[in-house]
């Protein structure tokens, strides 16, 4: 097995470490049960409240970041240090959001990916996250739908990436990240066509008014 393999190997285990999980056994809750049933943040603000969700949050962002980052440019002991490629960043960084979605250590029932491809972009490139930040925030007030936001938060980053002029392999993961967040939101489309998806009532302008 090449290096970029076990990197690549490590940072999907890293990703499999759920925020929600691990805060939730001090509280002996799982929040898969409560809820949308999802791991993620969005449930755990839900379930459990602010100061449990950011722990969630943070713990998701920041092992994608290190997976990106420190695990992408580890060098063995007696190895000359080495700089990872941006290929095998962005390897790390998607495997880190699938080990988060499809956890090893959780019966491969994890979150949804947003918080831990947060992580990923702010290690590889950063200003990726205006565009993405805007875009979440614009939707969510406008229609209120958290997975919606999500979704087109995605798809912003294929634009801004070929705005900004970038590589290859970054516009791939961008295209990636953008279909696989369709892909693990796409119980939450599926309830918005029927008209049952939960909405994020105090987030939208519209209840702001009394609309």
């Amino acid at each position: 097995m090449t290096l970029a393999a076990i990197k690549i190997l490590v940072s999907y285990m890293l990703g499999s470490l759920s925020g929600s999980l691990l805060l939730g056994r001090f509280r002996h809750v799982d929040i898969r049960t409560m809820g949308s049933g999802n791991a993620g943040g969005t449930n755990a603000f839900r379930t459990q409240g602010l100061l449990f969700a950011l722990g969630v949050v943070f713990i998701d962002v920041a092992k994608s970041a290190l997976a990106a980052g420190w695990v992408a440019t580890f060098a063995w002991r007696g190895d000359m240090p080495m700089v990872a490629n941006e290929t095998v960043s962005l390897a790390c960084g998607f495997a880190a959001v699938l080990g988060h979605c499809y956890p090893v250590y959780h019966g491969f029932r994890g979150g949804k990916g947003a918080a831990t491809a947060i992580g990923a972009l702010a290690v590889v490139q950063p200003w990726l996250l205006l565009p993405m930040f805007a875009t979440w925030a614009v939707v969510l007030l406008f229609s209120g739908y958290v997975g919606l936001a999500t979704v087109l938060a995605g798809f912003s980053l294929v634009p801004a990436a070929w705005y900004l002029g970038a590589s290859w392999p970054l516009m791939v993961f961008c295209i990636s990240l953008a279909l696989f967040m369709t892909f693990t939101h796409r119980g939450n489309l599926a309830r918005m066509r029927q008209g049952t998806e939960n909405r994020f009532e105090k987030a939208r302008i519209g209840h702001w008014f009394g609309r």
